[in-house]
């Protein structure tokens, strides 16, 4: 269900960032996603931040196109590792008047052989 950028969510809890105002225009420029997402690319579980990580996602923050909405998917652990970081991208969204989705982000599978 989507909320208003003014109704809080739980500060744990997984969301999806939706690249459109609350009055239903879409977010500008087109490669918001993409950028917001390269900010993020610090940000790994096992905490390191070596000087190569900027050139790959980190897996708490990815871009995505969800129903033919740029959107921003946001992994809850991202609080627990920073909080920080967690409640700026929660800011973003807000003072961008962007649509936040609360999600349940399930686990990666195992790989089978």
């Amino acid at each position: 269900m989507a909320s208003s950028p003014s109704e809080p969510i739980l500060p744990e809890s997984d969301f999806i960032i939706q690249g459109v105002t609350s009055n239903g225009k879409a977010f500008r420029p087109s490669d918001w996603a993409d950028r917001l997402c390269g900010i993020m690319s610090r940000f790994h579980p096992d905490g390191d931040s070596a000087y190569g990580r900027h050139l790959q996602y980190s897996p708490y923050v990815l871009p995505a196109m969800l129903e033919g909405v740029r959107s921003v998917v946001v992994d809850g652990r991202l609080r627990a590792l920073e909080p920080l970081a967690y409640h700026f991208l929660l800011s973003f969204a807000k003072d961008n008047d962007l649509l936040i989705v609360d999600a349940c982000l399930l686990p990666d599978q195992p790989k089978s052989r």
